[in-house]
C-alpha cells in the first residue's frame, strides 16, 4: 500500500490521473507490469486496474447494487454471468452496502456512496488475472466518511491486500495518522516534485511534515 500525501496543488491528484491513464504525460512514460500503459486499450486496463475518483456523484438515478455492477462491465460481454453476480454480492456485503441494494444512489448520503464506489471498485479488480498484477487507484478515498468508517475501511482493504498478494494500493490521503498506521510506503509531494518516497517509518516524521506543510507536529504514534 503506497499513500501520497502533500499540500494542496502539490500534484496528487494530477499524478494518479497520469498513473490511471486520464491525463497522458508530457515526456516519460507510463508502465505497468513493465508495459506502456498508453499501447494497452481502456477495456484490458479495466480487468485488472480500477480507480476511484474524488468525483462519485452520478447524474441519473440508478440503483446500488447497479452501480457496484458497473465494475464488472470489463469482465463480461452482454449481460453478467453467475460469477459476476456472486462477486458483487460478497462486494457490496464487505463494505457493508448490501441491505441497500435497491436504493436509488441519488439519495444516499456522500458516505454512503463512497462505500458503494468501494464495493464498485473492488468488484471489478475481485479475482486474479493470470499473469497480471492488479492495481487499485484511490483519489482523496476517505473524504466523506466519518472516523469508524476511515480506519474500517482502510482495514478492509488492508485485509484483502493480505489475501490477494498481487494487489497494489496507491492511494490519495490526508490523514497522517492513517498514512503512518497502515502505509508500507509513503509518497511526499511538494510543488508538483517529489520531495520524498520510501518506507513510512523513514519518510513520515516531523521534520519532514514541516517542510511539506509547515506545520510543527509532535509525535505521538509509532509509524509502520
Amino acid at each position: 500500500m503506497h499513500l501520497i500525501l502533500g499540500p494542496n496543488g502539490a500534484g496528487k491528484s494530477t499524478l494518479v490521473k497520469l498513473m490511471s491513464g486520464e491525463l497522458k504525460p508530457n515526456i516519460g512514460q507510463v508502465l505497468i507490469d513493465g508495459q506502456e500503459l498508453e499501447k494497452t486499450s481502456f477495456k484490458d486496463q479495466a480487468k485488472y486496474r480500477a480507480v476511484l475518483s474524488q468525483n462519485i456523484e452520478l447524474s441519473f438515478p440508478l440503483r446500488v447494487s447497479e452501480v457496484v455492477m458497473m465494475g464488472r462491465f470489463p469482465h463480461y460481454e452482454s449481460s453478467p454471468k453467475p460469477l459476476d453476480l456472486e462477486i458483487c454480492e460478497e462486494s457490496m456485503k464487505l463494505f457493508r452496502v448490501d441491505e441497500m441494494r435497491n436504493r436509488n444512489y441519488l439519495t444516499l448520503s456522500g458516505g454512503e456512496k463512497q462505500r458503494v464506489q468501494f464495493a464498485r471498485v473492488f468488484a471489478q479488480i475481485w479475482t486474479p488475472l493470470p499473469g497480471r498484477s492488479r492495481l487499485l487507484l484511490l483519489d482523496e478515498l476517505l473524504t466523506f466518511l466519518d472516523i469508524y468508517y476511515q480506519y474500517d475501511l482502510m482495514q478492509k482493504i488492508r485485509d484483502f491486500m493480505v489475501k490477494n498478494e498481487d494487489l497494489t494500493v496507491i492511494g490519495v490521503v490526508h490523514d497522517m495518522n492513517i498514512a503512518a498506521k497502515f502505509a508500507d510506503t509513503i509518497l511526499l509531494l511538494k510543488d508538483a516534485k517529489v520531495f520524498a518516497f520510501g518506507e513510512t517509518k523513514n519518510t513520515l516524521n516531523a521534520s519532514t511534515i514541516y517542510q511539506v506543510f509547515q506545520v510543527k507536529v509532535e509525535q505521538y504514534f509509532e509509524v509502520k
